[in-house]
């Protein structure tokens, strides 16, 4: 058999996102399409939500409900019971307006009372004003029609998400779906014991959906690409079918949560479900891996790749092959192709109402890379040892803009997400410049460092190629802590390259951190006064604050002793290693200090409590900030 002739599926499994697809099986197929190989591409993340919110999918939904008793029903059932037919009559017309396919339902939706609203409409009672006033006016005005219609239908699909966690399937998200059985995981009994559970109506679903692309598309070789530990579980319910209806088929894992998490993989289980588990990136371990199952490649030849074998005593074991190759260069990866996957059919929602928050689940993005790894690979917190890191690569800003213009002619869409950890300024500079010389009119986001090198005079030049926003970490806001962590950057450098942005008309997201080792409960308030700042002279439009999570692959969990902290043993996990708890002698309380920030983050981005003493956000009593009120402000003007 010729590597050629093999037919290769690449599957995206629920759940990752529904405004667009994850691009992962968008550059694995490109790049083999690039090699003459026959390859097509799948999402059933997307498939099975819009299956279960159809008309047939809430008839399911009711027969469930309905199948329980009625003191075992919460709240969120009760109410889908009793307004079903409501439910019933709106499902399809607003799935529609959501995909863009019917946007005068607008003004249907907007006169509240066309859906029937459930307990997550609740939130918009705090935006009532004393005389009453439209809750929404504050954010979209008299007009903003389209945009005030898709919140409200938003809130109506997550209250049938909460209905369906209430009465099929307790682990249903639209991100995150049963992530809890995956997160570094050190046994596989979680995931097995629920895999071993008579399926409920989510798993049938998707059963179905993967049936249906079988029978569709014959595939010789079977690709599911896990980014998270949300998409684990269903991935593994799909190679559960796949075993069953065609036990000969090959079916491989990869990314990023393989990535990260399954590098000292030894669980046998595993393989029930799945024949191989490749690491890193995927093209060139998937190009011998191919070779191998057309015969042309001996199975000591593979790259990158854990196997299941027999040893000498007959019984189960996991190998890692690993024969040197060199990696596909970034240059020539080929362009990724979205042909097979629905862009019509992606769901644009309106969750947080901030316009840069909004980007992650709002429209259809072309997703893209502009360099593997990152230029920087210093970050204390970062998993700076690991492959789609430690491994910069760029392409040229030619071999970028020509991909850029076979996107936009094969999917007809102009808004580009670069997906890289920190897009090099030097690479953004010339493909900027590239963009403008060409002629090629795109919108386009993406994540970067906040370094002194993005000057006003660059950051117009990004804004004049169509640059409409931009993410950047912060993380903790204390030049203690950021000279700790390695990041390279000051408080004050943020304030004025962030700034520079803003008066360029370019949104700003902060990636913000609390909880890094030795962070005191000053710290955090010093951290939360800068960040008031910079909402308060419009150097940020958003941010978002993560708990710091300690990684093995990342300095902290290599040297802890470096940053004042002890590691707690990890017990042994021939399943998923990846986080790592430690004692800091600090003893701050990290999770009141974390309810106090998200407070105030969401208020801040709401335009709340701006010029308030940030103190009031916390719930225990904490130290007035020993920041000056008006630091950012000295620092801009200085």
């Amino acid at each position: 058999m010729s590597v050629s002739s093999l037919r290769v599926l690449s599957l995206i499994p629920p759940m990752t996102q529904l405004n667009t697809p994850y691009p992962s099986t968008a550059y694995l197929t490109g790049f083999l399409r690039s090699r003459g190989l026959t390859a097509h591409q799948r999402d059933l993340a997307l498939a099975l939500v819009l299956r279960l919110f159809s008309r047939d999918g809430l008839q399911q939904i009711l027969q469930a409900v309905q199948a329980l008793p009625a003191q075992d029903r919460g709240p969120a059932s009760t109410h889908f019971v009793e307004h079903f037919d409501r439910y019933f009559s709106t499902i399809a017309a607003t799935i529609a307006f959501l995909q863009g396919r019917d946007t005068t339902l607008a003004h249907r939706i907007n006169t509240r009372g066309f859906l029937p609203e459930g307990a997550r409409f609740q939130s918009l009672d705090v935006y009532v004003s004393e005389e009453g006033e439209d809750p929404l006016a504050w954010a979209f005005g008299a007009l903003g029609l389209q945009d005030r219609a898709r919140h409200l239908a938003t809130l109506y699909l997550n209250d049938l998400a909460d209905v369906l966690r209430e009465s099929v399937d307790a682990r249903f998200e639209f991100v995150r779906y049963a992530e809890q059985l995956a997160t570094s995981q050190p046994t596989f009994d979680p995931l097995h014991e629920a895999l071993q559970a008579p399926p409920n109506l989510v798993d049938q679903l998707l059963e179905q959906l993967t049936l249906q692309a079988l029978d569709e598309e014959q595939p010789d070789v079977v690709l599911l690409s896990v980014p998270f530990p949300g998409a684990v579980y269903a991935a593994l319910r799909i190679g559960q079918t796949i075993k069953r209806v065609r036990p000969g088929l090959p079916v491989v894992l990869g990314g990023g949560f393989v990535n990260t998490e399954l590098r000292e993989l030894t669980e046998t289980r595993l393989f029930d479900y799945v024949d191989y588990v490749t690491l890193d990136a995927g093209e060139r371990p998937l190009l011998a891996l191919l070779e191998h199952l057309a015969g042309k490649r001996g199975p000591k030849r593979l790259v990158r790749t854990f196997v299941r074998e027999l040893d000498a005593d007959a019984t189960s074991v996991v190998r890692y092959i690993n024969f040197a190759e060199p990696d596909v260069p970034f240059e020539d990866v080929g362009t990724p192709t979205w042909d097979g996957l629905p862009l019509g059919s992606y769901l644009s929602l309106l969750d947080m109402l901030n316009p840069m928050n909004r980007l992650w689940s709002d429209g259809r993005w072309n997703k893209l890379t502009v360099a593997h790894g990152c230029y920087w690979k210093k970050c204390s917190f970062c998993d700076i040892t690991l492959d789609y890191i430690s491994r910069y690569e760029a392409a040229s800003a030619k071999t970028l803009v020509d991909r850029i213009e076979a996107i936009v002619q094969e999917t007809g869409q102009t808004g580009f997400h670069f997906v890289d950890e920190a897009a090099p300024p030097k690479v953004l500079r010339a493909l900027a410049q590239e963009l403008i010389d060409r002629g090629v009119s795109i919108s386009w986001w993406g994540n970067v460092r906040f370094e002194k090198t993005f000057t006003p005079e660059l950051c117009q030049l990004l804004a004049d190629s169509g640059c409409i926003a931009i993410s950047g970490g912060l993380e903790v806001a204390s030049d203690r802590l950021l000279k700790l962590m390695q990041k390279g950057v000051s408080v004050e450098q943020v304030a004025r390259v962030t700034r520079a942005f803003t008066e360029s008309g370019i949104l700003v997201h902060a990636y913000l951190m609390y909880g890094f080792p030795t962070q005191t409960v000053q710290d955090t308030v010093d951290a939360l006064e800068y960040v008031r700042q910079l909402f308060e002279n419009g150097c940020i439009q958003s941010g978002f604050f993560h708990r710091f999570a300690c990684t093995v692959h990342s300095p902290v969990g290599k040297n802890p002793e470096a940053f004042g902290v002890e590691l707690l043993p990890l017990p042994p996990s021939p399943f998923a290693k990846n986080d790592v708890g430690f004692v800091d002698p600090t003893g701050t309380d990290h999770d009141a200090m974390g309810d106090a920030l998200k407070k105030a983050l969401y208020n801040f981005m709401h335009g709340i409590g701006l010029e308030q003493d940030v103190r009031r956000w916390f719930s225990v009593r904490v130290p007035k900030p020993k920041v000056a009120r008006d630091f950012i402000e000295r620092a801009l003007n200085g």
